[in-house]
C-alpha cells in the first residue's frame, strides 16, 4: 500500500512504501529551501538526484551529500537541510538497537 506525504506547504513531498529489499521507506522530492525534520527511528536518507546539505543534531559543520550519498540520522532527534535545487531521495526507515 503506498502513503502519500506532503510537508511544509507542499514543498516536501513523498510517498511512503514497505518491500522485502528495502523494508519500510519513502521516496520523495524536496523543493529549494530549509528545512527541519524529527525522527521517531534511526533513519537512512540516500540522495537520488541532486544535494542536500545536512546538519545533524550534535555535529558543528554542515555536510553536502550527492547523488548515490548516503547518510544516518539517529532516532529522536531532529536534522537540518538546505536544498539549493530539487532534489530527490529514499529514506529508510531503521529498527532501533
Amino acid at each position: 500500500m503506498l502513503q502519500s506525504n506532503e510537508y511544509f506547504d507542499g514543498k516536501v513531498k513523498s510517498i511512503g512504501f514497505t518491500s522485502s529489499s528495502t523494508g519500510r521507506a519513502s521516496v520523495g522530492v524536496m523543493a529549494e529551501g530549509e528545512y527541519t525534520f524529527g525522527t521517531a527511528q534511526p533513519e537512512e536518507m540516500t540522495v537520488v538526484s541532486g544535494a542536500l546539505h545536512v546538519l545533524l543534531t550534535g555535529e558543528t559543520e554542515w555536510k553536502t551529500y550527492t547523488a548515490g550519498q548516503s547518510f544516518h540520522v539517529p532516532g529522536h532527534s531532529e536534522f537540518y537541510l538546505q536544498v539549493a535545487e530539487p532534489t530527490s531521495y529514499l529514506c529508510r526507515y531503521l529498527a532501533d538497537k
